[in-house]
């Protein structure tokens, strides 16, 4: 299913920052000026995303449908809505400048991941970077100020949630079809988050508590869109390029949402928010840097020989 089209794949990167830029910026209004839940704005998001992927995926054939691998998608679904509820619930606390900073580490978290769990070879460059990235997300936390707040460690759960996520989806693009990737994440998505959603009920509620305001419901079904839109893109963007090479173009979206939340709330990020930024961003352009001239080493020596 894969197919080596490096620009078609970093243009779909961006596009994908670009939405998700505008959907982070409608739920952090949902979240913080409507006032609702962070189950319930998930599970509706999730909810219209499905139904209005639903038409589409109907007209598909039927490689679309195909589950080739199901416990990857479970597994894969599990990690996404772990870091879904994450990053919806700091958006009622978190500016989203900070958020969408912290969740830069993602690289990091992977590196961290096949060192620990997979026991992957790590030389000491990649924890030289790995450690640049970290410091980075210090001075973004800033837990020495009065101003840190614990709800700002919520976008560094969801980054290590979806680097996994990221991992998982990289792997199944050898065998399955972008709409697959996005049908089948939106499916397991929605009865998760349902579950969540009637758990953070009140308690005596019931589920009419989960119909959300006349004045939100729209909203919510235009993040659903957003969602389903931006969750094909990265899908698609993973099956026409490398995750490395991809990688570089996923942080255009920092910029994206800080412009957007100065213009729509007046979140001015401090000058400490763009030194951490750029060693977090620095650190990551160094490890895929290191990761490319280490996988092009035995090529060339091979070609020598």
């Amino acid at each position: 299913m894969t197919h080596h089209h490096p620009a078609r794949g970093a243009v779909m990167m961006i596009a994908a920052g670009a939405i998700f830029a505008l959907y982070n910026t409608l739920t952090q209004h949902i979240a913080m000026g409507l006032g609702l839940a962070g189950p319930t704005i998930a599970f509706w998001q999730y909810l219209t995303a499905t139904l209005l992927a639903l038409p589409w995926a109907l007209s598909r054939d039927r490689a679309a449908w195909a589950m080739r691998q199901p416990w990857l998608h479970l597994a894969r679904a599990g990690c996404a809505v772990a870091g879904v509820q994450l990053w919806v619930a700091s958006l009622a606390f978190v500016p989203i400048w900070q958020a969408s900073a912290l969740i830069l580490l993602s690289p990091f978290f992977v590196t961290l991941g096949a060192a620990l769990l997979l026991h992957e070879e790590t030389p000491p460059r990649r924890w030289l970077a790995v450690l640049g990235g970290l410091a980075g997300g210090m001075i973004l936390l800033a837990p020495w100020s009065e101003a840190f707040s614990w709800a700002a460690l919520m976008p560094v759960g969801a980054a290590a949630l979806w680097a996994g996520t990221s991992l998982l989806t990289k792997r199944m693009t050898a065998t399955e079809a972008p709409e697959s990737l996005t049908l089948h994440l939106l499916m397991l998505l929605t009865p998760a988050n349902a579950v969540l959603a009637v758990l953070a009920l009140p308690s005596g509620a019931g589920l009419g508590a989960l119909l959300p305001p006349a004045g939100a419901l729209s909203l919510l079904v235009l993040a659903g869109l957003l969602t389903a839109a931006a969750q094909y893109a990265i899908a698609r963007a993973y099956s026409l390029a490398d995750a490395g090479f991809l990688q570089p173009f996923d942080h255009v979206k920092l910029p994206l949402n800080v412009a957007l939340g100065v213009l729509i709330f007046g979140f001015v990020p401090p000058g400490s928010m763009w030194t951490g930024s750029a060693l977090i961003v620095a650190a990551s352009f160094y490890l895929l840097d290191r990761e490319r001239r280490d996988s092009a080493a035995p090529q060339s020596g091979a070609a020598q020989v």
